[in-house]
């Protein structure tokens, strides 16, 4: 069981680096996963993970790969569609949802062509697929910083993130700033898809958002409870992922997203709040 579960991550200090990596990302992409799921963005975050990617790009021609300047890139773009979304929204009789996915199919065709200009077909796989095992310390350490940033962040305001999901029309009434709250949780999505984009890569990363949250949603009762699960589910999957991508020999991005999938799938069968099961089990009763 040592030789399994520990030896790898005891023995090579890439593996123990890509733990950590996807350790702290799962602690705060998990948890902005589950307000995500709340507000019902889910495939907000999708588009927003592909809208990134031409400035991870432009980030990847300038300075190579480079994490600053990729960030930095990634994290001006996503802005720029997130801001552009809301005026098309407001200005058109288009959802913003809708705006969010018509922005994000030009910005990940823009962000192939960029990467493919100067980079090679691994450059652009480490781009869209991530490649947690080459963290190095930089990397990981910039990967820590932002998570805790966005867990403090989301505790700040997490009372007025709240309100603005379940009764927003109250939240503005009271002065609660709803606009304000909405921007800054935009903020931490991007924040977090960036964070992640290193350890998954950007088509991946929102798997580690969604996927433990939406379970979570099964197995939790309350709002704290599903936060809690949805965070855990988010770390088994990253240790079991890469456990079982080392073990195999099979890219560790894909093991932990199916890893989460699988507990997913677990929790649509068997949670005890509106489980497959448990509804089959309560309409035989009736």
């Amino acid at each position: 069981m040592y030789d399994i579960f520990i030896a790898p991550f005891v023995e090579f200090s890439f593996m123990a680096r890509g733990l950590f990596g996807a350790l702290f990302l799962a602690l705060s992409a998990s948890a902005v996963g589950v307000f995500l799921v709340l507000r019902r963005m889910s495939l907000v975050a999708d588009s927003m993970s592909h809208a990134i990617l031409p400035g991870v790009a432009l980030g990847f021609l300038i300075a190579g790969m480079s994490m600053g300047a990729m960030l930095i890139g990634g994290f001006l773009t996503g802005i720029l569609v997130a801001v552009l979304a809301g005026v098309i929204a407001r200005l058109t009789s288009l959802k913003e949802e809708s705006s969010f996915a018509a922005l994000y199919l030009i910005s990940l065709g823009l962000g192939v062509i960029l990467v493919s200009i100067r980079g090679t077909n691994m450059d652009l796989v480490h781009v869209l697929f991530g490649s947690v095992l080459t963290l190095d310390n930089f990397n990981l350490l910039t990967i820590m910083v932002m998570s805790s940033l966005s867990v403090i962040v989301l505790a700040i305001i997490y009372r007025p993130l709240i309100l603005d999901c379940l009764d927003p029309v109250f939240l503005k009434a009271e002065g609660g700033g709803g606009h304000l709250t909405h921007v800054v949780f935009l903020l931490l999505l991007v924040t977090n898809l960036l964070a992640g984009f290193q350890v998954l890569g950007t088509l991946m990363v929102v798997g580690m958002m969604l996927l433990p949250a939406i379970a979570a949603k099964f197995l939790g009762k309350t709002l704290i409870q599903q936060l809690v699960i949805a965070v855990v589910l988010g770390m088994v999957s990253a240790y079991l992922g890469m456990v079982i991508s080392f073990q195999v020999d099979l890219p560790a991005s894909a093991c932990i997203i199916l890893t989460a999938g699988v507990l997913y799938i677990f929790a649509l069968c068997f949670g005890s709040q509106g489980g497959l099961f448990r509804q089959l089990i309560t309409k035989r009763k009736e």
